[in-house]
């Protein structure tokens, strides 16, 4: 079981006393063990390659590294203000979203600008701000690229450069433009370099070798991939009955924030109608919901406005949100990756959590490869007739066939 926080205080570190004020501020004293093993190294100008959880500190931790990099050491001379002296990828909005409110909340005692592109919002807003003075920039892969090409910023002043959720870039296909940014950056050995995953694999391994500066490792949790205070719980129901146990487990448990993962946006549909259907006050969260509502769906989860969010893999990647008690895989995922990356949304910041998943027939072959990657077997419970309710059924229309008119069958006009 990992303890949530160190004996380390952060005031012990040697950190910009305009840090410690911010820290002060948000009543942070102790640091996490990601926090007191990297920081040290990164105030020290050593590379850092880590492998921690979601929830366990580490975007304060690199924070934390550039911003006392950028407070204590000298600016290049003659650095234009379109030149950031810090650079984060991430591989969400949503993640980006959350360093840059973490970002700014740390540098409120400090004149560090801090700038975000990424996709969905107003392009030329995010354009101008960078081209106007930036000094740490954060973003997503494709809009960076697009403000890189058109030369609205530059890397000639670069200090310090993360890559957050680096197991997550190679999964979404950003590896090759990742390297074209690293082929375009100051070498290694002039610049401050920190690379964090979930898991820190070879081919994650093999790109902080071929593009850091002799990094050091950190592993946070070696002996365990998911976190000791999550409670794990696995069903196996029919395809009939998967419905139908939601809601039960739902009733059972009255969680007051909670997550749902599907693996296709068609059976997150089905799941959100259905828990609306029986008085559950839900909200559903796919690829392609503008970034507006999705933030909004975001706020109204952290608020309470809502109890439940109904999620894709692709739209919940980089969610941040406390106090989520439960978790359940509606669907069992089919990269054994994301089991971990999926219940790491709850039992954040040292608290406990419960993750409950479904086996069903479509998914339970997905499974051998999930508990060899954890190591250890989930524990099973019993499918009972208490946990299948009758449930109402939804009779509106479902959101994916709307706007398409239904066409009848072809003329033959020959």
């Amino acid at each position: 079981m990992v303890t949530h926080l160190t004996e380390t205080r952060f005031d012990s570190m040697g950190l910009h006393p305009q840090l410690l004020k911010a820290l002060e501020k948000l009543d942070y004293q102790y640091a996490t063990p990601i926090q007191a093993e990297a920081i040290p190294l990164l105030l020290s100008g050593k590379d850092v390659a880590g492998q921690a959880q979601t929830g366990t500190g580490k975007t304060n931790a690199f924070l934390l590294g550039i911003l006392n990099e950028l407070l204590t050491l000298p600016e290049v001379e003659h650095r234009r203000p379109n030149e950031p002296r810090a650079f984060i990828l991430a591989p969400t909005r949503e993640l980006v979203i959350q360093i840059y409110e973490d970002a700014k909340t740390l540098t409120e005692f400090t004149d560090l600008k801090i700038c975000v592109a990424y996709g969905g919002a107003d392009y030329t807003k995010q354009r101008d701000a960078i081209a106007s003075g930036v000094d740490v920039l954060v973003g997503t892969v494709g809009r960076l690229k697009d403000y890189f090409m058109q030369n609205v910023y530059s890397f000639y002043s670069l200090d310090c450069v993360v890559l957050d959720e680096a197991d997550r870039m190679f999964d979404l296909g950003f590896i090759d433009d990742i390297r074209y940014f690293f082929r375009k950056m100051p070498n290694p050995s002039e610049r401050l370099n920190m690379l964090f995953s979930a898991t820190l694999s070879n081919r994650v391994k093999e790109l902080a070798y071929e593009h850091m500066n002799s990094p050091h490792h950190i592993h946070v949790e070696p002996d365990a991939v998911t976190a000791g205070q999550i409670e794990e719980f696995l069903y196996y129901p029919s395809n009939q009955e998967k419905l139908p146990l939601l809601i039960g487990l739902m009733q059972k448990y009255l969680p007051t924030k909670s997550i749902v993962f599907t693996n296709t946006k068609r059976m997150a549909e089905q799941a959100w109608l259905s828990l609306k259907a029986n008085g559950f006050n839900a909200g559903l969260l796919t690829g392609d919901v503008q970034q507006k509502k999705r933030m909004r769906l975001i706020e109204d989860l952290k608020s309470g406005q809502i109890e439940i969010l109904i999620a894709t893999d692709v739209a919940a990647r980089g969610l941040h949100i406390d106090a989520v008690s439960h978790v359940f895989n509606f669907d069992l995922p089919d990269d054994a990756e994301d089991y971990v990356h999926r219940i790491g949304r709850t039992a954040r910041a040292g608290a406990s959590g419960i993750a409950i998943s479904f086996a069903c027939e479509d998914a339970a072959f997905n499974l051998p490869a999930i508990e060899k990657y954890i190591d250890h077997s989930i524990p099973t419970a019993d499918v009972t007739s208490e946990l299948l309710p009758e449930i109402k059924i939804s009779d509106k229309p479902k959101p994916y066939h709307r706007g398409r008119p239904q066409r009848g069958p072809r003329r033959n006009n020959r």
